[in-house]
């Protein structure tokens, strides 16, 4: 039996590994998206810092485990095996939840996750004890429910402070050095420097170091309990640096940025290092606590000795930071979770990787009526000065392709640890994600970032975080709670499975994601460089070589997702015509990024073909969603028709549908030749066929109409059939009207 729970261990500690790999990408957001927005140093160099701060961090933290021991658990009423099947449990669903936001792109708590967890788990056991087992405690007496509470609360706290706090201190700050920050700095750095370093110092030293092995030293001891007097010398201290380097050309906001982004990830690992290793050390003290003392006895031995505080092992921890620095240098996850952040707080244009929703429209329009309100009863002249304050025409920005300045940047560093910080000192449970993240948003709308036309879809991108972050404690908690129970009744063969599970899951998930990276449409690389064009002239070239080629796309799915529903209604081929509508929905939300694609380019173009290119443009992308909706209505029905196996079409109407369908695929396909080439030289003959074949499918309309009044019979195959000449005309139409609007756009022809 003991030999079986220690290979059991092991597999834990395998998991852990996995859980330090994908919970470092998940985290990374926290310390990493201000240093990239701004550019401030090259990608490498910014995780090296990172690193740095993460070894530096797990190397030196006291690792204290006691969430894990008997935080929510009371573990002297659980026995071995009742608490190893919560650990096993835990670390599987652990592991999963976190690669599932990893590959979505959505920051989470990991902390969240692992109470949330641990409380599921326990549940669990819990309720099968108190029903089946004789004599067992009361409920309160085998779950710590505070813990959860708290935990629900912090998320309400740190969304309101953190995102309230952001929004004042960046208004403030930027009408201290307005957008072109570089003129003002001779008057302000110096104040602006000694609060940032000495808040990012304090942040270290209160937080980031206080569970650290440096917590036991006396002179330690004595800077935290004169944290004031510590703190006001920091200040003074470093405002006098901060303009002596501005004097001597040192660039303070970048110093700024580094300390703040290693301090961030010193934190981290200092302190959340627990959420990836202390179950596994928990589950160690626990077999070896066992070994020694439970007589060969799983089932009767109780975990009295988990009531203890225990300290992880300096190697262990070292190793821990040694896993995090590689996964944070390879993970390509990580990346993708900061480019969430980043896209949300981004300055100007920007891809809207969220649609919208009416949450956010209501609070787009509420927010614009109050500031109505507000702006109305300031004196005008303070609005003028203000406004001209906070022009963001003027933004410097230290590289083309970078989402804010380091002006913001430094603010979410030092406003992020300050908040983080005070809310440590007031013992008030703030979330480092929590508070990171809604500081960026908070900073980003107090710079103008969110404007009329980005507002509603950066709202909705921070309620989908927000949401994900509950979701993720609803989803710890009930797919702990079913894990957990299904290994303590399982036992170690389900438990092997599991693990095998997992690494098959974690596998796929990982060629799954490669191989969505590699097969990444040229179009979205060069609407990224558009956005990043340093000239209107370079960004109007991108935009016709973007646009030319995605509508050329367009009308090939179209060619493609035609001729499979004619060929799959007149077959009855279910499983192509499911496969079909799929396709289609998918092409919609890739027609709707393209509309919002054409607004952020057109702010990017040469002035002096701005209005005559818009225009094409907005008509090209309106008429995409056209086809796509087409596509859609010929689709939907005929999918129906056959799921529901109604009567067929009759052989006359099948033999007529036969015959023309391959005449408009080939013209389709003509007309997305000229599109994806440039050359429409055919345009005059494709206007003809488009003609010609519209006519006939109108014609064949008429007298289909015609045969259904004679007979006063109109089937539902009929209907259909009608519907689907119908919406074929209209795909005639609208193909050959994106190949005459394309032909303008290109042409910068302002005649319409």
């Amino acid at each position: 039996m003991e030999t079986l729970y220690l290979v059991a261990l092991v597999l834990i500690f395998a998991l852990a590994v996995f859980d330090l790999m994908v919970g470092v990408s998940n985290d990374a957001v926290n310390f990493l998206s201000s240093a990239v927005g701004a550019k401030a140093f090259s990608f490498k160099k910014i995780l090296l810092i990172a690193a740095l701060g993460i070894f530096v961090g797990a190397s030196f933290s006291s690792g204290m485990m006691d969430i894990a021991r008997h935080g929510i658990f009371q573990p002297q009423h659980f026995y071995f095996s009742e608490i190893m099947a919560i650990f096993i449990g835990v670390m599987i669903v652990d592991v999963i939840l976190l690669d599932i936001f990893n590959s979505f792109g959505l920051p989470t708590s990991t902390t969240i996750s692992r109470v949330f967890e641990l409380l599921g788990g326990t549940f669990a056991l819990a309720l099968y004890k108190i029903y089946m087992v004789p004599n067992t405690p009361a409920f309160g007496d085998l779950i710590n429910t505070e813990k959860a509470i708290s935990m629900i609360f912090a998320i309400f706290l740190s969304v309101a402070i953190a995102f309230s706090f952001g929004s004042v201190v960046q208004f403030f700050v930027r009408l201290l050095f307005t957008f072109d920050f570089r003129k003002k700095m001779k008057y302000f750095i110096g104040v602006f420097g000694g609060l940032s370093f000495s808040s990012i110092i304090y942040f270290i030293l209160f937080k980031g170091l206080k569970g650290s092995v440096f917590a036991s030293f006396e002179w330690f001891q004595y800077l935290l309990n004169h944290s004031s007097i510590v703190l006001l010398i920091l200040f003074v201290a470093f405002a006098l640096l901060s303009q002596l380097f501005y004097f001597l050309h040192f660039n303070v906001f970048k110093g700024i940025v580094a300390l703040g982004t290693f301090s961030l990830a010193l934190a981290f690992a200092g302190n959340d290092l627990v959420n990836f290793i202390g179950v596994p050390l928990a589950a160690l003290s626990s077999y070896q606590d066992f070994a020694a003392n439970g007589n060969g006895a799983p089932d009767a031995f109780l975990m009295k000795s988990l009531m203890e505080s225990a300290a992880g092992q300096w190697w262990i921890l070292s190793l821990a930071g040694v896993i995090m620095m590689i996964s944070l240098m390879t993970s390509k996850k990580a990346h993708n979770v900061i480019k969430t952040s980043v896209s949300l707080s981004a300055q100007g244009t920007a891809d809207q990787a969220f649609g919208t929703n009416p949450v956010a429209r209501a609070i787009v329009r509420w927010s614009h009526s109050t500031g109505e309100i507000f702006t109305r009863y300031l004196p005008r002249r303070w609005r003028a000065w203000m406004e001209l304050r906070r022009d963001d025409s003027k933004l410097t920005l230290e590289d083309e392709s970078a989402a804010f300045d380091l002006v913001r940047a430094s603010v979410n560093l030092m406003l992020a640890s300050l908040l983080i910080a005070a809310g440590t000192a007031f013992k008030l449970p703030l979330s480092t994600t929590y508070v990171t993240f809604m500081v960026a948003m908070g900073t980003s709308l107090a710079d103008k970032a969110w404007g009329r036309d980005t507002a509603v879809y950066r709202i909705s991108g921070v309620l989908s975080v927000i949401g994900g972050w509950f979701f993720t404690a609803f989803a710890a908690f009930m797919s702990s709670f079913i894990v957990c129970f299904i290994v303590y009744k399982g036992g170690f063969v389900v438990s092997f499975i599991l693990f095998g599970l997992v690494v098959l899951l974690l596998l796929r998930s990982t060629l799954h994601y490669k191989k969505k990276t590699q097969s990444v449409n040229p179009t979205e690389e060069r609407y990224i460089q558009i956005l990043s064009a340093d000239t209107p002239e370079k960004a109007s070239v991108l935009a016709d070589a973007h646009f030319k080629e995605a509508w050329g796309w367009i009308l090939i799915h179209a060619e493609d997702r035609y001729r499979d529903i004619i060929s799959g209604f007149l077959n009855g081929d279910l499983t192509l015509l499911r496969k079909t509508n799929h396709s289609i929905d998918e092409e919609k939300i890739y027609a709707r990024q393209l509309k919002r694609q054409g607004a952020a380019c057109s702010q990017k173009m040469d002035p002096s073909v701005y209005l005559t290119k818009s225009f094409y443009l907005y008509q090209a992308n309106d008429c995409v969603n056209d086809i796509v909706f087409n596509l859609d209505r010929i689709c939907d029905p005929c999918l129906h028709h056959i799921d529901n196996h109604f009567t067929p079409l009759s052989k006359r109407r099948q033999k007529d549908l036969d015959a023309f369908w391959s005449k408009i695929t080939d013209f389709i396909e003509d007309c997305a030749r000229s599109v994806f080439d440039g050359n429409f030289s055919r345009y005059e003959e494709l206007k003809t066929r488009a003609a010609e074949i519209g006519a006939d499918v109108v014609e064949k309309r008429k007298s289909e109409m015609t045969t259904i009044r004679e007979k006063e019979v109109a089937s539902g195959a009929a209907v259909l059939y009608l519907t689907i000449l119908y919406e074929t005309k209209n795909l005639i139409d609208r193909s050959m009207y994106l190949t005459k609007v394309c032909k303008k756009f290109l042409a910068n022809d302002n005649s319409k």
